[in-house]
């Protein structure tokens, strides 16, 4: 299953935007929801303090600020076992 990050923080509006429309897409298209309070994590508050909501998919970062729906779809259908199996072509 496709794993999702979701950097955020409390109090943050975008963050709770991008969130409510992942959980839209996660009840159609499942996939693991990771979230992380950039308060709570040094190396994370260091990294995207400036830049919440920061959105990994597949370990690659992806959006920031605001998501694409239609572009998150089409990461996360681009999964890393997909891709694989195209090369092999099974």
């Amino acid at each position: 299953m496709a794993e999702v990050i979701l950097y955020t923080k409390p109090g943050c509006c975008l963050c709770h935007t991008v969130k409510a429309q992942l959980n839209k897409i996660r009840r159609r298209h499942p996939f693991e929801l990771r979230e992380v309070n950039i308060l709570e994590d040094l190396n994370a508050f260091a990294r995207f303090q400036e830049e919440i909501p920061v959105v990994f998919v597949h370990g690659q970062k992806a959006f920031q600020y605001h998501m694409d729906e239609r572009e998150f779809l089409r990461l996360l259908e681009s999964a890393p076992q997909t891709r694989e199996r195209q090369k092999n072509g099974s």
